[in-house]
């Protein structure tokens, strides 16, 4: 007779693909039904972090719901830092714990509600009766507010029969927002008489863009306005003409790109929060621009903002065009006016910086150059991010996955491998990471080198500190010892689970990855670079900080 555990594997199962985890107490009869009784796939991570962040990495690849699963105590616990980066960063998770028994904790349970609830994610609980229909219920919760949910099995009930598992309905989902009534009309009319006299039209996409689907709406808005278009970190690569593109802003754009978006009179934000980033602490637009944000949103997130339209991206960006075509306006004519290319460009730099250790900026152009056009990058968190971020472009947004950016934290990036690589298992998963977020992380090397094989590249910006501290702490003063980390053979830790392990002193090492990079997949090893890099060199968007501190 299939127990509850049953009901909330075969349950969640008619949703999800892969199940990443580490089994314990807790969870075991649930992973038992997983593998007997369902098809979807279980990936073993080696910490309960890295369970989470790797089904957070599949969703941001794929779209898809996410799923993982943990025991109960100390092994829910381990997820707290990777839950809270997924609900900061909106991603749709069902995370499948053990919990305490219905008769009462025990010494080595804690409040998993309380704790989950501290960092926003809902706890649904089942029951001998209501399994199923429960698991439906946290999948519905995920999806329509997009938000990590937390699917706990007391341990005293994992094991009962529940009777045949019964049919559950789909999840009842939203549509998109649409602007309705005749306020948001009457903005939306507003905002094309505006786009249709503007002489500088600009466009910029975030990730809310892309998850929209609004980007065929936004190219076309783009040819009827002849705006020149960027996009957020998360956006990169949605607007279809590269052409007109400038590629990301804020701190990781090319500063001729970025005093371009200055010059823009009318500019519209589609799906972006405008963090201090990608404003540029208030610099990215100039005084007197019309910044109209259109975003599901309740009300714009930033002061600089001057109109506000809410509204699904591409339902918005749909109906500017049906309104323009109506006023039979045409396109501004800017983006034929500039050539884009050399704005677009960073500043070359030395092979080597002043201390005798390469300069990342030069590392990072030249990796640049020799990655596979099919990739996905992912980033963990440090001062090292700009360097992807402005140097290795993407094809699409969920071809740049910045696991741990929406928390602050470090030390997730490894593990992310592991769940974009079965989100994408023909591209190359490049990660980028830091000396300290590697260590932190380390635990998840195997499962990286496991999962991906020959279609993961590690990239370690190995400079022997944490880079960020130093950056913006040590140069006040601030004792520079704790900021230190010995230097560590990155090389050495991957060729002990079965990489291939190369220690980049010069430029000329890199040819390594060129010769990998033309290898089958199929037969060459996991790589990973480890970059002995300069900390004199500090990225652009960290100046920025810098100077808004001082």
């Amino acid at each position: 007779m299939p127990t509850v555990s049953a009901h909330v594997a075969v349950a969640l199962a008619a949703h999800i693909d892969h199940v990443f985890g580490v089994m314990g107490n807790g969870n075991a009869w649930f992973l038992d039904a997983l593998e007997r009784q369902t098809s979807a796939t279980y990936t073993a991570a080696r910490h309960e972090a890295g369970a989470v962040v790797a089904a957070d990495a599949y969703h941001r690849a794929s779209g898809g719901l996410a799923a993982a699963t943990t025991t109960y105590g100390a092994g829910f616990t381990n997820t707290l830092t990777a839950l809270a980066e997924a609900v900061q960063a909106h991603s749709p998770l069902v995370l499948v714990v053990g919990d305490e028994p219905t008769s009462g904790p025990r010494p080595w349970d804690v409040d998993q509600i309380a704790l989950a609830s501290a960092v926003g994610a809902r706890t649904y609980t089942v029951g001998r009766t209501d399994a199923a229909a429960t698991t439906v219920i946290a999948i519905e919760h995920a999806l329509a507010y997009r938000v990590p949910t937390v699917l706990a099995i007391p341990y005293d009930v994992a094991t009962l029969e529940a009777g045949p598992v019964p049919a559950a309905p789909d999840p009842v989902l939203p549509g998109p927002v649409e602007p309705r009534g005749p306020f948001a009309a009457a903005a939306v009319s507003s905002l094309a008489r505006e786009l249709a006299s503007a002489e500088r039209p600009f466009l910029l996409a975030g990730r809310g863009a892309w998850i929209a689907g609004a980007g065929d709406a936004l190219g076309a808005l783009a040819d009827a306005t002849g705006a020149i278009t960027a996009s957020t970190a998360l956006g990169r690569g949605i607007f279809p003409r590269t052409e007109f593109d400038l590629g990301v802003t804020g701190g990781f754009g090319a500063d001729g790109a970025m005093e371009l978006v200055r010059r823009a009179d009318v500019a519209v934000v589609f799906g972006a929060s405008l963090n201090q980033f990608t404003m540029r602490f208030g610099d990215l637009f100039a005084p007197g621009a019309r910044i109209v944000q259109v975003d599901v949103a309740p009300a714009a997130t930033h002061p600089h903002v001057g109109g506000f339209v809410r509204g699904d991206a591409r339902v918005v960006a749909s109906a500017l065009v049906e309104e323009l075509a109506a006023m039979g306006a045409g396109p501004s004519g800017w983006r034929e006016s500039v050539d884009l290319m050399p704005l677009r460009a960073y500043d070359a730099a030395p092979e080597f910086a002043d201390d005798g250790r390469l300069d990342p900026r030069s590392v990072a152009a030249r990796i640049g150059s020799l990655l596979p056009d099919d990739r996905v990058v992912v980033s963990d968190g440090g001062h090292f991010i700009g360097w992807a971020n402005m140097y290795w472009p993407v094809a699409s947004p969920d071809r740049m996955l910045m696991v741990g950016t929406a928390y602050q934290s470090i030390g997730l990036g490894l593990p992310s491998v592991a769940g974009a690589a079965l989100a994408r298992p023909s591209a190359t998963v490049v990660l980028t990471t830091g000396d300290g977020g590697g260590l932190m992380a380390l635990a998840d090397l195997e499962s990286a080198v496991r999962v991906a094989g020959g279609h993961g590249l590690a990239v370690v910006w190995n400079d022997g500190a944490y880079g960020a501290e130093v950056n913006l702490y040590g140069v006040k003063g601030v004792a520079r010892e704790p900021m230190m980390i010995p230097e560590v053979d990155f090389a050495g830790l991957a060729r002990a689970v079965g990489a291939e392990g190369v220690v980049v002193r010069t430029l000329a090492d890199l040819d390594r990855l060129a010769s990998w990079a033309a290898e089958d997949a199929a037969s060459r090893p996991f790589l990973l670079l480890d970059c002995r890099v300069s900390t004199a060199v500090v990225a652009p968007y960290q100046q920025e900080i810098i100077r808004v501190n001082s």
